[in-house]
């Protein structure tokens, strides 16, 4: 998603338009893979001094929300990205870098269907692993 789709996306969830949230939008859009809240705050604390941690939780709780972003939980910490596409997938992380390919199966289908007597209104399936970068600098083991 480019940064205008995902301004877009929040328009029409009903969120307004600010030059904070634009900026937020944008180092996600600059970076490679999921980053933590914490990234996001130093890198925007530079161009907005005052701008305070719970703003960019309220923000990211609002890009959640609207499916600008995407979370996961890596090393324990939840991240973000933003988000790749607008059909169903799921993803391979690097635990080392944080960056995410995209699978276009979904396991679920040959897991289960459609169960019969349920109904699957969400699912989540991610696999952790080292990308060849980071195997190539010896950042992890295999």
């Amino acid at each position: 998603m480019n940064v205008e789709a995902a301004i877009q996306k929040l328009k029409d969830k009903g969120f307004k338009y600010t030059h904070k949230r634009e900026k937020i939008i944008e180092i996600f859009h600059d970076a490679n893979g999921f980053i933590t809240v914490k990234d996001v705050y130093r890198k925007i604390k530079q161009e907005y001094p005052s701008i305070s941690l719970n703003t960019v939780y309220l923000n990211l709780s609002f890009f959640e929300e609207a499916a600008v972003v995407e979370t996961t939980d890596l090393n324990g910490e939840k991240v973000y990205r933003l988000s790749s596409e607008d059909h169903h997938h799921h993803h391979i992380i690097c635990t080392v870098c944080g960056k995410v390919s995209i699978i276009n199966v979904c396991p679920m289908d040959s897991i289960f269907g459609s169960p019969p007597g349920f109904t699957i209104t969400g699912h989540k399936f991610e696999i952790y692993g080292c990308c060849d970068e980071c195997k190539e600098q010896l950042k992890c083991d295999g």
